[in-house]
């Protein structure tokens, strides 16, 4: 079953209008890119970073790709991360977790402790993406993410450009006022590899076992940490200062 949210249909305004933004964030990367040196994109193969990663790739920009591996992640993530790297012929840095913290936490709590409290889950969230990510923006003086304002509550209000104090560097969203739909006619028009969890009604894709599909008219997001309240589903990779 085709998953209509993911294929919109296409108007000439439509197409009009993702051309213009398409221009705005290849020219804000540029400029992110050309201002900070080293810089990194973070990459969770979601549909956005997707898009980002071709923005980079097409443009040959001087923009290191990285990603991290949770070790929890779904099939579909792997095969994702193989197919984009024969398709553009380069391979993201990949940042896994230090495994005696994993060790430590599984001994402790046990291997799916992340269900039982919103501490624990936060705890496994930042063993597996919050620490790896300190270690790969370690000397960045700035760094790139696939989020949109649209996506939850937590994003709601997202500039393009923002200073991140919880790691002290310059960070950019260039994708921050687009749409999904925009986002999906930006990937079928250039041929953009995807997951195929997108096709089974998952917008929003993290690691296996704190990711399920959505219904129709559920926020996109609901899916991720499902068992918790919107205001709570951030893993802290990014923190809104307040």
């Amino acid at each position: 079953m085709t998953n209509p949210l993911i294929h919109p249909n296409v108007t000439d305004a439509l197409r009009d209008k993702v051309a213009l933004k398409t221009a705005a964030a290849i020219e804000l990367l540029k400029q992110a890119a050309a201002e900070f040196q080293p810089i990194g994109f973070a990459s969770s193969m979601g549909a956005e970073d997707m898009v980002i990663t071709d923005l980079i790739q097409r443009n040959a920009l001087d923009i290191e790709i990285f990603t991290l591996d949770t070790g929890r992640l779904p099939s579909e993530t792997y095969d994702l991360m193989a197919k984009a790297e024969k398709h553009y012929n380069a391979r993201p840095v990949t940042f896994f977790p230090r495994h005696e913290a994993v060790e430590e936490y599984v001994r402790k709590h046990g291997i799916n402790a992340f269900y039982d409290s919103v501490d624990l889950r936060k705890a496994c969230c930042g063993m597996r993406k919050v620490e790896p990510l300190k270690r790969a923006l370690a000397g960045k003086k700035a760094w790139i993410t696939g989020m949109r304002a649209q996506q939850s509550a937590t994003r709601a209000e997202l500039p393009l450009r923002q200073f991140d104090e919880s790691h002290g560097i310059e960070k950019f969203n260039p994708l921050s006022d687009w749409s999904e739909r925009e986002v999906w006619v930006y990937i079928h028009t250039h041929g953009v590899p995807y997951n195929e969890l997108h096709e089974r009604f998952v917008p929003s894709i993290g690691c296996q076992p704190c990711t399920r599909p959505i219904s129709p008219g559920e926020d996109i997001r609901a899916g991720r940490w499902w068992w918790e309240n919107p205001e709570s589903k951030e893993c802290g990779l990014h923190v809104k200062a307040g």
